[in-house]
């Protein structure tokens, strides 16, 4: 059983979050999502709780102002980070299926051909609305972030290093750095609102 009271959650975790409080919830997710995944994962499944555990937890930071106190906060927290799993296992699942079967038909004919000819890639404006934007949030992270958030921003969000071994390369721990990488996506996420735009308007672009 959880040893904080909802209140104590949002106080504990709002703003610069509690250590013993981030530790407390990941452990409450980890052990969720294994028994959750215990049946539809055949293999590697506590790296891939670790992994989802790690997404979900970066997403109930983020959306911790949304809590209305409905339920549990543990198990609003635990439905985030079971959608969050399974989000992840449909789109692992889609990127190991072989070639053979997402361009073949039921009946045995080729679909490449169809693919080829239509025309599903960006055109030439998305591109540039797409680097502009890319080019804007990595200016945001050069003017907005300290040297350890950009570095740790760069390392885990960008160049996807599992966080235990970001943490060492950064010669920290896994809970600062999900402090780290929290505070600093709290300040690219001002700096957008600032510009007049909205998180979504950058998803939006890709």
């Amino acid at each position: 059983m959880a040893k904080y009271s909802n209140d104590q959650w949002m106080q504990l975790l709002s703003g610069e979050p509690d250590s013993d409080a981030l530790l407390e919830l990941r452990e409450l997710l980890v052990r969720g999502l294994r028994y959750t995944l215990s049946t539809r994962v055949d293999s590697n499944l506590d790296a891939l709780v670790e992994d989802f555990s790690q997404e979900a937890l970066l997403k109930i930071l983020d959306k911790i102002d949304t809590f209305r106190g409905e339920s549990q906060f543990t198990t609003w927290a635990q439905k985030i980070a079971v959608r969050v799993a399974l989000t992840e296992l449909r789109r692992k699942r889609w990127k190991d299926r072989s070639l053979e079967e997402i361009t073949t038909s039921r009946d045995g004919e080729s679909q490449m051909e169809t693919m080829l000819m239509s025309d599903s890639g960006p055109t030439p404006e998305d591109r540039t609305t797409q680097q502009g934007m890319m080019n804007m949030v990595q200016r945001f992270i050069q003017e907005e972030l300290t040297d350890r958030q950009r570095q740790a921003i760069l390392k885990v969000m960008v160049s996807g290093t599992p966080m235990d071994v970001a943490a060492e390369q950064l010669g920290t721990n896994r809970n600062a750095l999900y402090k780290l990488i929290h505070d600093a996506r709290v300040r690219l996420k001002k700096r957008v609102i600032k510009e007049g735009l909205s998180p979504q308007d950058i998803l939006d672009a890709f």
